[in-house]
């Protein structure tokens, strides 16, 4: 009876061990605390669900902050917003084109639908470089040639000039630290305002380096990017500057850079970032996600000029007489070997052409198959006792495919001056259409001849002034310029009759 009795009294006993964890309050306000958790996601839902439908994202919560738009929905909103607008000019050339001809519904919509195929095939063809437009030789010469047109003025010498990607728009900055937001057809401009220190600190900036108590202002180079979001600048302050060109605010400082940032580009199309500065190395930064990516290291001495298309590619030139082609991916580069003793300039002509300027005012082609340049015009911006602007004779050309724009003679111009030094390079993007810009009074237009590996002068413009910065429309029909007294990175020449501001010239197409 005893051993009975034990059992039952250890089998009771378990049995109300279970019924009192079951009835212990705290697991009970457990289930109540989960149950209570569970009714406030879904509310929270519900919410959010009601905040979407009336257009409106409250915020606060989690879960309100996912519900945002992403990557993938935010692109495919831009593709079919620009899709749209491809059919709407289709849809204008159509009327246009057949407004007496009377057909079915179907077959037009099938034309149309076509149209736009090729309209958007023939962009994408331009912007990866494998189709070139043929704009150099619709240049027509006019008859007399006025100088350009002041459109914007500035204080102090223009350090850079950029467009926006509808060429409605530019941005201009110069040495005072001004940046400017102007209108191309009216030249109306707005001001950008620095912040104050403890603003840029909050922003991300760092403390002075050196003797210097505060930020310089001082601006050496400006990017825009595709979508026209975001403005970036850069200069002496080793900083690179975000702005929101649709408030012209202030909304990032990204340090790292130990020298001044000379040169700025955004990938197209992205908004991935590329500064290039005088302590020798390429950082690159996302400006959407306001981070840094990642550092290139390669170039012996200072960074001068940089320059990137669609794809994840980097040129830049340096005062270490190299030139040097970045592919980003594979994190490695190639390294053209300049005869000058500095390139100051460089741009893309395509994935696979390059063109450069440099300090003895020589300007260079270049193919990606060779580490020297398949093409050289000797003294492009000479200056000469009398300017002779008419074009090259067949005389005129020297061996090893070189070329020179006058008579040798050493007494009439002055090649290694800062004057002739080509500044600036731009090329009309997708075209075979390319100006340069120097001190010696002009801006010159090439024509790029890839078969030939040529380059073939169309004619000069009249600008007094350091050409420091200039910019192309993607249609071909105008052409800016950012003019000073004093070179864009020194003082070691001054044109007093000169006019800082930015410049503007049109451009008639046949």
């Amino acid at each position: 009876m005893k051993h009975k009795n034990t059992k039952n009294k250890g089998f009771t006993q378990k049995g109300k061990n279970k019924s009192s964890i079951k009835q212990d309050p705290f697991f009970d306000k457990e289930s109540k605390k989960r149950r209570k958790i569970e009714y406030e996601e879904d509310n929270i839902e519900s919410e959010d669900s009601e905040g979407y439908e009336n257009g409106v994202v409250e915020g606060g919560s989690d879960a309100s902050s996912g519900e945002e738009e992403t990557a993938d929905e935010k692109r495919k909103r831009v593709a079919t917003a620009y899709l749209e607008k491809i059919r709407e000019i289709a849809r204008k050339e159509e009327e246009e084109k057949d407004e007496d001809d009377e057909r079915e519904d179907g077959e037009k919509e099938g034309e149309r639908d076509s149209l736009v195929a090729k309209i958007l095939q023939q962009e994408q063809l331009e912007d990866s470089g494998r189709l070139r437009r043929v704009i150099a030789s619709r240049v027509q010469k006019p008859e007399t040639i006025d100088e350009f047109r002041v459109l914007v003025k500035h204080r102090q010498p223009v350090t850079a000039v950029v467009l926006s990607e509808d060429d409605l728009k530019g941005y201009s900055a110069s040495k005072d630290g001004s940046i400017l937001h102007w209108d191309v057809d009216s030249g109306k401009g707005e001001k950008y305002l620095w912040p104050s220190e403890e603003v840029l600190k909050s922003h991300g900036a760092k403390d002075p380096q050196g003797r210097a108590t505060k930020h310089s202002k001082h601006v050496l180079a400006l990017a825009v990017s595709s979508d026209g979001r975001y403005l970036a600048s850069g200069g002496l302050d080793r900083h690179v500057h975000l702005w929101d060109t649709r408030t012209r605010e202030h909304i990032q400082a990204f340090p790292g850079h130990r020298g001044p940032v000379s040169c700025l580009t955004f990938r197209q199309g992205t908004s991935e970032l590329f500064s290039g500065s005088f302590d020798r190395t390429v950082k690159i930064w996302n400006a959407e996600d306001r981070s840094y990516i990642n550092t290139l290291f390669g170039h012996q001495s200072e960074i001068l000029a940089i320059d990137s298309l669609r794809r994840e590619r980097v040129l830049t030139v340096g005062r270490d007489r190299s030139m040097q082609l970045w592919k980003v991916p594979e994190e490695s580069r190639l390294v053209f070997r300049a005869p000058a003793t500095s390139l100051e300039c460089c741009c893309f002509i395509s994935n696979d052409e390059f063109l450069t300027g440099s300090d003895d005012g020589s300007i260079e082609l270049w193919g990606v198959l060779r580490k020297k340049p398949v093409f050289i015009v000797k003294n492009a911006h000479a200056l000469l006792a009398s300017h002779n602007n008419s074009d090259l004779k067949d005389n005129g050309k020297v061996s090893n495919g070189y070329i020179e724009n006058s008579d040798y003679n050493p007494g009439s111009y002055h090649s290694f001056s800062a004057y002739s030094w080509v500044s600036s390079v731009s090329v009309c993007r997708g075209s075979d259409l390319v100006a340069s810009g120097a001190g010696n009074g002009s801006v010159r237009l090439w024509a790029i001849e890839s078969e030939a590996k040529n380059i073939r002068p169309i004619f000069d413009i009249p600008l007094v002034g350091f050409v420091n910065s200039m910019a192309f429309a993607k249609s071909g029909q105008f052409l800016v310029a950012g003019v000073g007294q004093e070179p864009r990175l020194g003082r070691w020449g001054r044109l007093p009759a000169a006019r800082n501001g930015v410049a503007i010239q049109s451009l008639s197409l046949s």
